[in-house]
């Protein structure tokens, strides 16, 4: 089966290392395996067959502790619909499972290097997000 779709160009569009103080940088230091990684898709329609994917990787600590750090990126994939998508479900698939799903890879790799830059360098995630079961587990 071939793509019916066609990433033109990704950027970051947004990212994002909160750190507060010292004793924020301490405690997430000590807790940071209880932070979770959560991801958010969104898409706006460009003009000529253009849309515009926003997938959102962020890890933090869902608790209501003050003293933590929170870490987000927004990477953004232009990509070109083919003439022949015309049902909803396939633009659908497109953008929250086959474009995710094909930029995931890099999208976790910056977010780990803001981790690491951020001081936490051994932070790694052992689970890959599924998007093709998530899609289906939404949409079936």
């Amino acid at each position: 089966m071939s793509k019916k779709y066609k990433i033109l160009s990704n950027f970051i569009k947004d990212m994002s290392s909160e750190t507060p103080n010292v004793e924020s940088y301490l405690f997430t230091k000590d807790n940071i395996s209880k932070y979770e990684l959560d991801i958010d898709i969104n898409s706006n329609p460009l003009k000529h067959k253009l849309i515009e994917v926003n997938t959102c990787l962020k890890f933090n600590n869902k608790t209501k502790q003050e003293k933590k750090s929170y870490f987000e990126v927004v990477y953004t994939s232009i990509v070109r619909i083919e003439d022949g998508v015309t049902e909803k479900k396939d633009l659908q698939k497109i953008i929250l499972c086959d474009v995710p799903t094909e930029i995931y890879e890099k999208i976790e790799k910056i977010l780990l290097n803001i981790l690491s830059d951020s001081g936490y360098p051994d932070v790694k995630f052992d689970k890959k997000i599924n998007f093709n079961k998530l899609f289906t587990e939404k949409f079936n």
